[in-house]
């Protein structure tokens, strides 16, 4: 079976690989599409992603969606032939994190397409995957494969929006108009946020960001720009750039919440950290999801607009030519590989 490969800084390859077959626990996916994430791009780019470098090749994608082809020994879930989305984390369940609550941050997780331990965690863009049952979710009624590939960065979003707490009848602001930011939009807005207020220094990406909800769009190099609000009540950073978490900072109110969701470089950020003092600002990590993900299979399900953010549908042998319009990012939102032609 063929899949994509990451070897290298730049050295993306579409491989034969060995057929897996479902262990004890195990199900066997059929993979439709895959959404080419963020992280797969710094893979690609740049060879690593904030502090986890490869090491060893790797098989890239976390956003999977397909169909149920068989179990392994003792394992159960939805028949096979039917249309699944794949929770991509695999927690250890042990540690005071799992045991608090909080997955999320398992100090032991196993993260499909991850280089966060060695060896690595092969991801899904593939053919065939195998992963524990449990992860496997039945797509709700009306949500088909396309649309459901949105869930895993629909899940960040949902988290980060979950960690900056009520949000009902607020002002949000949202720092980067990329896939991640539009769906951050598109969570507040479920979750009944008043306003949201989007920038970012792409007019494309800030056309996205309409698609998802945004009240405001604003050009982040446009001091300016009339849509800058004077101050929110929530200010999430999508954009993983100390510049837009600087911005969050000036912008929040006193006694407001700034959620950092980015991913910053590695190394020291610099931004106003003082105002995290003199306005009690309240400055908050959000990483990954738990749960979100079966709320955003049903969020997805009854949600059109999301299609619009689906903004190419690449067969499986152009990846390269799909990682390169994904990272260009004034030509996309969500670009998804499709590998219907090895189904």
């Amino acid at each position: 079976m063929l899949g994509c490969v990451i070897h290298g800084q730049g050295d993306l390859r579409v491989a034969e690989l060995p057929m897996p077959e479902p262990g004890p626990g195990q199900a066997l996916v059929a993979v439709r599409y895959g959404g080419v994430c963020g992280s797969d791009l710094h893979y690609w780019r740049h060879g690593g992603v904030g502090d986890f470098r490869l090491r060893e090749p790797m098989v890239l994608g976390h956003e999977v969606v397909g169909t149920v082809v068989a179990y392994g020994p003792g394992a159960t879930g939805p028949a096979p032939g039917t249309a699944v989305a794949v929770h991509p984390a695999t927690p250890c369940g042990v540690c005071p994190e799992c045991a608090g609550g909080r997955r999320n941050v398992c100090r032991d997780t196993r993260y499909l397409g991850s280089a966060a331990r060695f060896p690595h965690v092969q991801g899904g863009f593939a053919a065939r995957v195998v992963v524990p049952a449990a992860q496997v979710r039945p797509l709700p009624p009306g949500l088909g494969l396309r649309r459901a590939a949105l869930a895993e960065p629909l899940s960040v979003a949902l988290h980060a929006v979950r960690r900056a707490g009520d949000v009902r009848g607020r002002h949000v602001l949202v720092t980067g108009a990329g896939p991640i930011g539009c769906l951050v939009v598109a969570a507040a807005r479920a979750a009944g946020a008043a306003d949201v207020t989007v920038t970012d220094l792409l007019p494309e990406a800030l056309e996205y960001a309409r698609v998802a909800g945004a009240g405001t769009v604003v050009r982040a190099d446009d001091p300016d720009d009339a849509g800058w609000p004077d101050e929110v009540d929530v200010a999430i950073e999508a954009s993983g750039v100390a510049a837009g978490l600087d911005a969050c900072l000036r912008r929040a109110r006193r006694g407001g919440v700034v959620v950092q969701l980015g991913m910053l470089p590695p190394g020291h950020s610099s931004f106003a950290g003082n105002l995290v003092v003199s306005r009690e600002i309240e400055l908050r990590g959000a990483f990954r999801f738990d749960t979100e993900f079966d709320e955003a299979l049903a969020l997805l399900a009854v949600e059109p607009a999301f299609d619009g953010l689906v903004s190419a549908v690449v067969p499986v042998g152009d990846a390269e030519s799909a990682f390169a319009l994904a990272a260009d990012r004034s030509r996309s939102c969500k670009v998804l590989l499709d590998f219907a032609a090895l189904l």
